[in-house]
């Protein structure tokens, strides 16, 4: 019964670690797979360094929602922030709206997934 347990608990520990994994890191870099890729970050933040072709939309600003119901909803729109955080809360609204949204993460998810940036 304990070699069974400790094979389950291994398995899952395992899973865990792959599901983690794989949620953590942005979209191999590829522009063209998407109709935008979309920064939420605030405008000072994006005007220090962006991902190169990249626009800004900040999910804390109150025209949020407008800007996104403008976006065409036969689009696919990757967004990222600096951590991960705002990111999650804007693909959230924005799959809430209707559109096709990958969660890039934050910016060394981008980074490390190839994403070039720009200052």
């Amino acid at each position: 019964m304990h070699r069974v347990f400790r094979s389950l608990l291994v398995a899952l520990l395992a899973s865990t670690a792959l599901l983690v994994a794989g949620c953590s890191s942005a979209p191999a870099a590829d522009p063209a797979a998407y109709t935008a890729v979309i920064d939420v970050r605030t405008p000072a933040e994006f005007a220090e360094s962006h991902v190169d072709g990249a626009v800004n939309i900040d999910v804390q600003d109150p025209s949020f929602d407008q800007r996104i119901a403008e976006l065409d909803a036969a689009g696919s729109y990757l967004v990222y922030c600096r951590s991960g955080n705002r990111s999650a809360q804007a693909a959230s609204r924005m799959e809430a709206a209707g559109l096709e949204v990958v969660d890039g993460g934050g910016l060394s998810d981008m980074e490390s997934a190839g994403w070039a940036f720009v200052s």
